[in-house]
């Protein structure tokens, strides 16, 4: 059975490992060999953990056997993006400033994945400092759909692995769309939760008003599995909601009938590829078919006026971030980020408090867009993998980079809502096309329910890279 495991989701695999049908040693080695057959190339990961990882591996085995099942993410092998401190294991948030940045403590994400008993493969590789270009010193993860094309940013390690079954589920951070665009590139699912459900302590900032921690999956089930280990209240985060955190799984098979899901089929068609358009009209169409409600509604009409803040905001907070180590070691950053980090430190206090007066308008134009409907239904990126160089992606903020390309993501993580992205299907050169479901404040549970309900309905899902 080995070698069919790879692909297997935390749902399928969980009864297994409980019921001694498969092992969590069996499981560990068979991901650890397959990253070593591929990652050579893809170059997901920054740092394996082979050795802790067997380790986790045989205890989580002994736990099991002696009656101390802790719950479907027990023995299951998953891997976090590299700006989660974990202690002893370098933590470089994908710059070479941070090579030798060895933590002594693990972040709260990385502590509640080893108390639901998951093994921890390693850390997942990323753009310098989460935003969009990389450190010349450090590798660039490649889409494992086709290479030399966009993987994402910046979680594209997470998305790289998730999708070539090279860790049954992985830890992404979304600023500006991190989560979603590496799943919408990748094919995969991805889980941006409510800002505030799951803690950021020990996740090295970007931006710290816009941050989010979530999952990235093979399945909408897994991703609440996933979400469901490391969301809740934390006190060593001060900006972590006090809110019970209802069973993610709990509402799996109640569907979509009777729910109302918004569709601005402008925002939706607007200067974007046919196929990605066709591809959101006929999911929606596909919900519509479960049973429910379109509702036509309109995005913010200032919308491209709003999107001019998100630059100014989170250039920035990462300037404030990243205080100890810019500019006195600005020589040490990649062009791109270094860039970004002066750009944040030339606005002034104005710029940003005009920035945050933008932001909060969105906010409140965009719960206006959301009144009256349960879901919103949109792309989740402007635009499909596209061929891009190593030298492109290591180079200089481009100067072709627009603030309207992140009309699908920002808006949400000014407004701090959760989303799902789910595989909609292929496009005529065989790339992944994606759905983005976005809720109201901590509708999780309900957004991986009518995900489950578009997968069942479709089995995009378990389309696989050709790797």
């Amino acid at each position: 059975m080995t070698g069919e495991l790879h692909y297997k989701t935390i749902s399928e695999l969980a009864p297994l490992i409980r019921d001694g049908k498969v092992s969590s040693v069996e499981l560990t080695e068979s991901q650890l060999d397959r990253i070593a057959q591929l990652d050579g190339h893809l170059k997901s990961y920054a740092t394996i953990m082979a050795d802790s990882a067997r380790a986790q591996a045989r205890a989580a085995d002994a736990e099991i056997a002696n009656g101390s099942y802790r719950g479907p993410l027990h023995g299951i092998a998953v891997a976090v993006k590299d700006l989660c401190v974990t202690k002893g294991v370098r933590t470089m948030g994908g710059s070479a400033v941070f090579v030798d940045n060895v933590p002594d403590y693990d972040a709260t994400v990385v502590t509640r994945l080893n108390e639901a008993g998951a093994v921890m493969l390693g850390k997942l590789n990323l753009t310098e400092g989460a935003m969009g270009g990389y450190n010349p010193k450090l590798d660039i993860p490649e889409n494992p759909w086709r290479d030399g094309h966009w993987a994402g940013q910046s979680s594209s390690g997470s998305g790289c692995a998730t999708a070539a079954g090279m860790a049954f589920g992985t830890l992404g951070s979304d600023t500006g769309g991190s989560i979603r665009y590496p799943a919408a590139a990748c094919g995969t699912v991805g889980l941006k939760p409510t800002w505030g459900r799951v803690s950021r302590n020990g996740v090295m900032n970007l931006a710290e008003s816009l941050d989010h921690v979530g999952p990235l999956t093979r399945s909408a089930a897994d991703a609440g599995i996933m979400l469901q280990a490391i969301a809740g209240l934390d006190l060593n985060d001060r900006t972590s909601l006090p809110q019970p955190v209802p069973d993610m799984t709990g509402t799996l098979e109640a569907g979509v009938q009777g729910l109302k899901i918004g569709y601005d089929e402008r925002y939706a068609s607007e200067d974007l590829e046919p196929e990605i358009t066709n591809a959101i009209a006929d999911s929606v169409r596909v919900l519509e078919g479960l049973g429910a409600e379109i509702v036509a509604v309109r995005m913010p009409a200032r919308l491209r006026e709003y999107l001019e803040a998100w630059p100014v905001i989170c250039s920035s907070e990462a300037t404030s971030a990243h205080a100890d180590t810019f500019p006195s070691r600005a020589d040490e950053y990649g062009p791109w980020f270094r860039e970004w980090l002066a750009n944040g430190a030339a606005h002034t206090a104005t710029e940003y408090a005009d920035a945050n007066v933008l932001r909060a308008a969105c906010v409140g134009d965009l719960r206006r867009t959301m009144r009256g409907i349960d879901l919103l239904a949109c792309p989740s990126t402007h635009r499909t993998p596209y061929p891009i160089t190593h030298e492109e992606l290591y180079g200089h903020i481009p100067p072709s980079r627009n603030a309207w390309q992140s009309r699908f993501t920002a808006p949400m993580n000014y407004a701090g809502l959760p989303t799902i992205s789910l595989p909609c299907g292929l496009n005529s050169e065989n790339l992944p096309l994606s759905l983005q479901l976005v809720g109201h404040h901590l509708s999780e549970q309900l957004l991986v329910q009518a995900g489950h309900a578009f997968e069942g309905a479709t089995d995009f899902h378990k389309l696989h890279p050709p790797v």
